[in-house]
């Protein structure tokens, strides 16, 4: 029986000091749908957008998408997977916003500068300089021979 306790003991001081052995931070990056930058909840299953991070609605089960840790300094409490900075250093977005087509940073650089290495615009969309500031070089094809002008040079409404 002091053989047995023995045992016991070890066995529970071996507990105790991995418990306390700092863990290795936790790899949060993920691929959400349509191939975009995500941010892994604790479940390890459920990724979540990047713009769903700190958002104020938690979407994570134990709402660590949502912690003062990770939401309490925005961008800098991000951490940098999560993050594209604008050609205006003062400006954001969140990485999955970077080559969606919309101009989120108000000057394109989410769209066309060479640090956010957008692909060329896709099936769905026109290659054009659009008129409207809601988009950058390319617009949505739904967009096209709508009888507005989004193009500078109409090939919305008679090319494409």
């Amino acid at each position: 029986s002091a053989v047995a306790l023995l045992v016991l003991v070890t066995a529970l001081a071996s507990g105790l000091a991995l418990a306390l052995l700092p863990r290795a931070p936790v790899n949060r990056f993920c691929t959400a749908p349509n191939n975009k930058t995500g941010f892994l909840c604790d479940d390890r299953v459920t990724c979540v957008p990047a713009s769903w991070v700190c958002d104020r609605a938690s979407n994570c089960r134990n709402g660590e998408d949502e912690q003062e840790q990770l939401c309490g300094d925005l961008p800098h409490s991000l951490p940098g997977f999560l993050v594209f900075y604008c050609s205006n250093p003062r400006s954001w977005v969140y990485a999955d916003q970077r080559c969606d087509g919309m101009n989120d940073c108000g000057d394109c650089s989410d769209e066309t500068w060479s640090l956010a290495a957008c692909p060329p615009c896709g099936q769905e969309w026109w290659s054009c300089s659009p008129v409207h500031f809601e988009f950058c070089s390319c617009i949505p094809r739904r967009l096209c021979r709508d009888g507005i002008q989004h193009c500078l040079g109409w090939s919305d409404e008679f090319v494409c």
